[in-house]
This record gives C-alpha cells, sequence and structure tokens, in this order.
C-alpha cells in the first residue's frame, strides 16, 4: 500500500493471477480499517498543512503533467501489465487503458491553469459592498474503482480531486490494484508531497465501507454496481459527504430503418463494437440492440458472420480482438444468465458458451440473443460480459419506449443514415450519454455520468472540477451605509 508518502506492508497479502492463464503475477498488501483510518490521518494532515492546496494552480498543474509524460513514456509496459492483471487485451489496454489516463492528466493540468477559481460578486447597490466567489477543495476525498479499467476510472476522480488541491485515498478493486499502485509511485516522483495520495488495497466490506463512513472524508467518489452504489451513499449521508456515483447501465443501441445497404456492414461493426468491446466488460456497453422488424433478421445474420472472424485469444497478443473475462465468478454469473435467457424463451443464436481450446483461463464466447421481450433478464440486468439481447420493434415511438423502459439511464447509440432523425431520437432517451453512428466515444473534454440508477454527478469535462470544490461566498463592506441597508435598519441612520 501507499500511506503518508511510504509503502506500506500488511500481515496477509492478495494473490494477483491472470484472468487468461490463471498465473500468479503478483501478491499485493492486505489492507483492513485501521489502515484506511491511518490513510485518511494522512490525507487530512496533508490538506491541513497546505502543502498541496496552497500550491498555486499552475504549481499542481505541472505535477500532473510529469506525471502524464510518465504514463505516456510507460505505455507499452503498463499496457502488458493491465493485460496481465485483469485480461485486456494489448491492443486496447495501449489507448484506453493507459493512453487515456494519461490525456485526461494533460487535461486537468490545462483546467487548473485555466479555471476561474476566485471571481469577483457584483456590488450590492444601495448596501457599499463588494465581494468575491472562491473555488476551494473539499478536503479528504476518497475515491474507489473496481477491476475493469482502473487506471483511467482512478485517473477520472483524482484527477479533478489533485487538480483542485484536495488530498486523496484511493481503494482500488482487491483482484486489480497494481496499476493505481503504479499511479502512486509516478506521483511521487513526480514531487506530489506526502500524504497527499495514499493508497489502500483491501476489500470492499471493510476498507470501503470505512471510507464511506469515516467522518473526515468530506467527499467519496466511486464506480461500480448501482447495488454497493446505494450502500455507499447510505454510509455516506451519516456524515452528509458530497458523492459522485458513477454505476451500472444497460445501455440500449438503435439501429433506424433508414439505414443504407452500403451501411449496413458498418452499422453492424458499430453494434458489435458496442457489446464486445473489453469482453463487454463495461458499464457503458450497448447491450440491447433494438433493431426494426425490416431489418432485424439480416441484420443479425451479419452480426453472427462477423463474429466469426474475430479471435479469442491471449490478450498479451496484439491479433487477440477477445480476450478472458475477469474471473472464475465473473464467467460463471454471465454464463448463469445465459441459461436465464434461455429459460425465459430467449432465442441463443449465437455463443452462450466457453469456447475450445483453453484449457485455463476464464472465456466466454461473443454471445448474441433474439426474440427477447424488454422484461426478461437479460435485458433489464447488467450481466456484464459478452452477451446482447436483440429487441425487435415496429416504430420509432416504441424503440424509445423500450430504451427508457430500465432503471438504468448511463448511455446509448442511434445509427441513422440521417442525422437529423438520429438526433431527435437522442433527445428523447434518458440517458446521460448518447451517441450517433458510433460508441464507446470518450474524451477527456466530455462529461461521463449517467441518469436514474446510473450514477450521481460527472467525471470529465469541464465541469468536474465543481465536483471537487466548495463554493465560498465573501463579501465586505466599501464604505458608509446607507438606511436602507440592513445594518442602517438595524441602528438606524447613515452609519
Amino acid at each position: 500500500m501507499w500511506i503518508g508518502g511510504v509503502a506500506v506492508d500488511s500481515d496477509e497479502r492478495f494473490e494477483i493471477r491472470s484472468p487468461a492463464t490463471e498465473e500468479l503475477v503478483a501478491t499485493v498488501a492486505k489492507g483492513n480499517a485501521g489502515h484506511a483510518d491511518d490513510a485518511v490521518a494522512a490525507a487530512r494532515a496533508s490538506f491541513e498543512s497546505g502543502v498541496w492546496r496552497e500550491k498555486t494552480p499552475a504549481e499542481r498543474a505541472e505535477v500532473l503533467d510529469r506525471v502524464a509524460a510518465r504514463i505516456d513514456a510507460r505505455n507499452e509496459e503498463l499496457a502488458k501489465l493491465q493485460s496481465k492483471e485483469n485480461g485486456a487485451p494489448v491492443r486496447i489496454a495501449r489507448w484506453v487503458h493507459v493512453g487515456l489516463p494519461a490525456q485526461e492528466l494533460r487535461y486537468f493540468a490545462e483546467l487548473a491553469r485555466t479555471h476561474q477559481w476566485v471571481r469577483p460578486a457584483p456590488a450590492l447597490a444601495g448596501m457599499g459592498t463588494g465581494g468575491m466567489v472562491r473555488h476551494e477543495p473539499v478536503g479528504v476525498v476518497a475515491a474507489i474503482v473496481p477491476w475493469n479499467v482502473p487506471l483511467q476510472l482512478a485517473v477520472n476522480k483524482i484527477g479533478p480531486a489533485l487538480a483542485a488541491g484536495n488530498s486523496v485515498v484511493i481503494k482500488p478493486d482487491e483482484h486489480a490494484p497494481l496499476m493505481v499502485l503504479e499511479l502512486a509511485a509516478e506521483l511521487d516522483r513526480a514531487g506530489l508531497p506526502a500524504g497527499v495520495f495514499n493508497v489502500v488495497t483491501g476489500d470492499g466490506e471493510e476498507v470501503g465501507v470505512r471510507l464511506a463512513e469515516h467522518p473526515d472524508v468530506r467527499k467519496i467518489a466511486f464506480t461500480g454496481s448501482t447495488a454497493v452504489g446505494r450502500e455507499i451513499m447510505s454510509r455516506a449521508s451519516e456524515t452528509v459527504k458530497r458523492v459522485t456515483l458513477e454505476l451500472g447501465g444497460k445501455g440500449p443501441n438503435i439501429v433506424l430503418d433508414d439505414i443504407a445497404e452500403a451501411d449496413l456492414n458498418r452499422v453492424v461493426d458499430g453494434c458489435l463494437f458496442a457489446f464486445l468491446t473489453f469482453s463487454g466488460q463495461g458499464c457503458e456497453s450497448g447491450t440491447r440492440l433494438l433493431l426494426p422488424a425490416a431489418l432485424h433478421d439480416d441484420f443479425v445474420e451479419r452480426m453472427i458472420a462477423r463474429i466469426a472472424d474475430l479471435r479469442i485469444g491471449l490478450p498479451d497478443s496484439d491479433d487477440t480482438d477477445l480476450g478472458p473475462v475477469f474471473s472464475r465468478a465473473q464467467r460463471d454469473r454471465i454464463l448463469g444468465y445465459v441459461e436465464s435467457g434461455r429459460a425465459e424463451g430467449a432465442t441463443l443464436a449465437c455463443g452462450g458458451s466457453s469456447p475450445e481450446g483453453f484449457d485455463k483461463g476464464y472465456w466466454v464466447e461473443p454471445t448474441i440473443f433474439t426474440d427477447v421481450t424488454n422484461d426478461m433478464c437479460i435485458a433489464r440486468e447488467e450481466i456484464f460480459g459478452p452477451v446482447v439481447a436483440v429487441i425487435k420493434y415496429d416504430t420509432v415511438d416504441e424503440a424509445v419506449a423500450i430504451a427508457n423502459d430500465t432503471i438504468y439511464g448511463l448511455s446509448a447509440g442511434v445509427w441513422s443514415s440521417n442525422t437529423d432523425r438520429a438526433v431527435s431520437v437522442a433527445e428523447r432517451i434518458d440517458a446521460g450519454m448518447v451517441w450517433i453512428n458510433d460508441f464507446h466515444v470518450l474524451d477527456s473534454r466530455y462529461p461521463f455520468g449517467g441518469m436514474k440508477q446510473s450514477g450521481l454527478g460527472r467525471e470529465l469535462g469541464p465541469d468536474a472540477l465543481d465536483e471537487y470544490t466548495e463554493t465560498k461566498q465573501v463579501t465586505y463592506a466599501l464604505g458608509r451605509r446607507e438606511e436602507t441597508s440592513p445594518y442602517g435598519l438595524l441602528f438606524g441612520g447613515d452609519l
């Protein structure tokens, strides 16, 4: 672990094993509630000392830029490490798991330089006052991130938190902490003062709960399941913490009936990309595919044919399109949903089992269900695997109604040869992110987050700093006050 600027071990350790080969990758300290308390104490001490928050925004930006440069320089090394740790194909890891975090750190460095941290408040006519509005760091921020894209999801939180001058305690998933520990090492090398960034590796039931309840934590940012998000929100409410939650999704992906024949294969590829990226282990994946009746059969046939071209293989190979899923428990959970879909009457059109040829590791074939109705479990619950539920519709109004008939509201897609028509559909969908003729478009400048039970707040984008700052009004007397001012009304006369 990394607490107060030093490496900290523990009596117990986690084993980190490759999802592809089950080989031992590393062992990592197993933290507990006491370590969480120590990390929060270190973060609070660093915050109160002013060693980071009192640095100028430009000085904070320089540290973030140095870390971004180091991550870029280590891209290949870190991508291979990520591939071993969570099974991400190295081709994807270079871009999403390593490249995006570096981009985001540079973005938040620039925001630190350009944000209006203090702005003048208007003078109050007849009252002899002026003032300012200040944006100040909230204090100790706790972050909890999952195993699927750990470095990027960590930077989504610590980037704006550090840019704003906060101190941070982060709990990575206990089975995928290596990238976050590498981030701690790079922040230290870049000159971040001791105690400003702390990493506690431990179980959510102990370390996560302690961070959510800790009275000295003023803000908690979490990415994970909606069920755990509810629990964190409940525990954080005891001390009225600020909360950002990026939770589950069941993204509708709507293909409109105006797709030109020449564009069909491109749209098929886009819809496969929507639910198969990183074997479907992304909260914003497009896992409900809504097809017009007239296109349905041909479209599904093209998808199945295209899947045959995709290579399932070891994640360290550049030739691999689809790697393993994260764990045995994850594989069994996905296959359990496959059985649920079949039991409820959906048609298994493709996949549905573990592929042949792999003696070790955790593998699931790309899986397509047709004849799905929106009340089935496979259409309502987040599977977090390479499974898509295809739902047939007759009218656009019906498609929009199906898309919005969910507790989630994270992401959606609309595919059309008519941009104006696609935009009109996008405006009717209850989702924080809607992509037109694309999916998984991630950029530091675009806000990331959802509606309904997909979460609270936004990560990334120009407003992300607001999630990690408090707004303070400061007013002051400019001179003599008139009788109509509050001061004059209380005491009378021109004071």
